[in-house]
């Protein structure tokens, strides 16, 4: 992973445990911190709670600042699997039984906890961030981009369009499709009714969105994760599947 800018944002990886440390907070502020608030004060960042996993280890961790201050305003890691044959070695491995992949023939990267801090809506940062990807899935030769995409909250009635859009027209091909592993799901292909496309477009997280227009594919269930108060899908994006047009301005990101 190489260092890049793109206009104001700088995107590199993190190259010291104070890195992954600012890492580590910025996600807990984003994952659990609304869950917080009100609690008091922000504390001391030498104090500050962070959200931390065994797969931090594991992976390669990527920072996006603010140039001009030095400020960190988005993260998210990054684990590459040789071929499906690793797939046991995911994130999404604890949550999803994702055994139609093990046959997955080429390199594949994972993203995970990616997250934007909450004073930043730029969009500009997300597009840094695909450029990161394009970039490192380009030097890898990555045939699958995959992850866990997050809907914030558990209340399935908020998300019931954006669900029944992903049940009409982007779940997994049958050959990959991920089946139930995780204790509690929302199988979302069971829904009756059409999705009011508006509805739906406007609850879909942005980044789901993205991976969406690029072909991506998802589950057919969503898992709850109650620790951090939000449903997951598995996401998948084949790179050879992205349209042209879309592969193109990808390209041009990462150059």
């Amino acid at each position: 992973m190489r260092e890049m800018r793109k206009g104001r944002w700088r995107v590199r990886p993190a190259t010291t445990e104070d890195d992954l440390s600012a890492a580590q907070r910025l996600r807990w502020l984003c994952f659990l911190g609304p869950r917080h608030a009100g609690d008091g004060a922000e504390p001391a960042a030498e104090a500050a709670p962070r959200d931390a996993d065994a797969h931090d280890a594991l992976c390669t961790h990527v920072l996006i600042e603010d140039g001009r201050s030095g400020q960190l305003v988005a993260c998210f890691r990054l684990m590459d699997l040789s071929s499906g044959a690793e797939i046991e070695r995911s994130y999404s491995a604890q949550h999803y039984d994702l055994g139609g992949l093990r046959d997955f023939p080429a390199p594949m990267v994972e993203l995970g906890r990616f997250c934007v801090h909450p004073a930043h809506s730029d969009p500009d940062i997300l597009r840094a961030a695909w450029a990161a990807l394009a970039d490192h899935v380009a030097a890898t030769g990555a045939e699958l981009l995959f992850g866990c995409s997050s809907f914030l909250g558990t209340d399935t009635a908020r998300h019931r369009d954006a669900f029944a859009m992903l049940r009409d027209r982007h779940v997994a091909p049958r050959r990959w499709l991920p089946r139930v592993k995780a204790p509690e799901v929302f199988r979302f292909a069971r829904l009756i009714g059409r999705p009011d496309p508006r509805r739906a477009m406007a609850a879909m997280p942005p980044l789901l969105r993205t991976y969406l227009m690029m072909g991506g594919w998802v589950s057919d269930h969503a898992v709850m994760d109650r620790q951090l108060g939000t449903m997951h899908v598995f996401t998948g994006v084949e790179i050879k599947a992205i349209p042209p047009a879309r592969a193109r301005a990808l390209r041009a990101l990462a150059g």
